[in-house]
């Protein structure tokens, strides 16, 4: 499996390739935007021995590469991490035999067999700032939680750290936006709560929750993945529909947004009063009374909308970041749809998107997309080199 990176790249967090990065004007890593999609250099210790990407955590200006195969740690590239050399980014020595991990801006937890650690990372300390032992039940039937689940609550990106959680909710995953979280129960419920003036919280009004509160606009219709950015909400059903609420000044959502749209319609105004011959009809009139008929701009939606993404295809699942949306469909193709002024889309461009768009990049290489995981500005896919069938 191989990792791929676009996107925000001031701080060093999309590394590459010793062999593309020659040359003045090819080194990658002094871009601030990256809009190739950039195959991600390996840690390689001491010993030189190459560790393999299992999974990948983000956040602005940091990325945490998770290596589980042998032995298992956390290496961090981004700011204030070492990616000189054949090497991208530091081997986190505190990590050594964890099993997940959770970035933040401020704090990088651990997830251990027997415990959980958070840790300062604008701190030197060489204890964590926060721990808690975990009792290992090796014969229970409940599924391990990930990070930022767990045992009885989860882990937030600020003080307190960690947070309770009701029994009852049966939580499966989690997922924090900037001031709302939405987690996923084991019976396929959505639960939202926290800061809701945007419409992510998807209850149908822009008012806030403290504790979590069941989306009843889903209910009945159980779901297998959700994802938040800043202030929009996805999730995707075990049929492999998506749906998504909030903020969509963006097009984050993939609905119709007004300020996407704006410039293109100047442009066809100033061409077609520049073809028009005939000064007893406006072309300005015509064309606003056509937008009017055809085009409902969505700046907040607070309820969960079907997204129907062209060609159909089947989500198996999405991520989110600040203001852009990333989607693997059950074929492996990677759809992107959004913010995008730092080529976070991976269309090799720095346009914005209200429209899910595929990324051709990873066809033409017959590539298979497994998995994605956004940061705040950026993009990292995890792909399999195979044949790809053409749709």
């Amino acid at each position: 499996m191989q990792w791929f990176g676009f996107g925000f790249n001031a701080f060093g967090q999309i590394c590459v390739n010793e062999g593309l990065s020659k040359g003045a004007d090819s080194d990658v890593t002094k871009e601030v935007k990256v809009i190739r999609p950039t195959e991600l250099t390996s840690h390689v210790e001491r010993s030189g021995c190459c560790l393999k990407t299992s999974q990948i955590k983000a956040s602005w200006s940091r990325r945490a590469c998770l290596h589980l195969v042998g032995d298992s740690r956390v290496c961090l590239a981004g700011f204030g991490a070492d990616v000189s050399g054949d090497s991208c980014g530091d081997s986190v020595v505190e990590s050594r035999g964890c099993k997940d991990a959770f970035i933040s801006e401020l704090y990088l937890t651990l997830a251990f067999p027997d415990r959980i650690e958070s840790w300062d990372l604008q701190m030197k300390e060489k204890t964590p700032s926060w721990s808690m032992e975990i009792k290992t039940q090796p014969e229970s039937s409940e599924p391990p939680l990930n990070l930022p689940l767990v045992p009885g609550g989860y882990i937030a990106t600020k003080p307190p750290l960690y947070r309770s959680l009701s029994p009852h909710l049966r939580a499966k995953s989690l997922a924090l936006g900037a001031e709302h979280a939405i987690l996923l129960c084991a019976t396929g419920a959505v639960y939202t709560w926290g800061l809701g003036s945007h419409g992510q919280l998807g209850h149908g009004g822009l008012t806030s929750e403290e504790e979590p509160r069941a989306v009843e606009a889903l209910w009945g219709m159980p779901m297998s993945c959700v994802a938040t950015g800043g202030w929009h909400s996805v999730c995707v059903s075990d049929g492999g529909d998506l749906y998504v609420w909030g903020w969509n000044e963006s097009g984050q959502l993939g609905l119709p947004s007004r300020g996407l749209r704006k410039a293109p319609q100047q442009q066809r105004r100033q061409q077609a009063g520049a073809s028009c011959q005939d000064d007893s009809k406006s072309p300005d009139r015509e064309l606003n009374e056509t937008e009017r008929r055809e085009e409902v701009f969505i700046s907040i939606q607070a309820f969960p909308a079907l997204l129907d993404v062209t060609p159909p295809c089947e989500i198996r699942t999405v991520c989110c970041g600040s203001r852009h949306t990333a989607a693997v469909t059950t074929r492996g193709d990677l759809y992107t749809w959004g913010w995008g002024e730092y080529g976070q889309l991976g269309h090799q461009t720095l346009v914005s998107s209200d429209e899910p768009q595929c990324v051709e990049f990873f066809r033409e290489q017959q590539m298979h997309v497994v998995d994605v995981v956004c940061g705040t500005w950026n993009t990292f896919v995890a792909i399999i080199k195979e044949e790809v069938a053409c749709s």
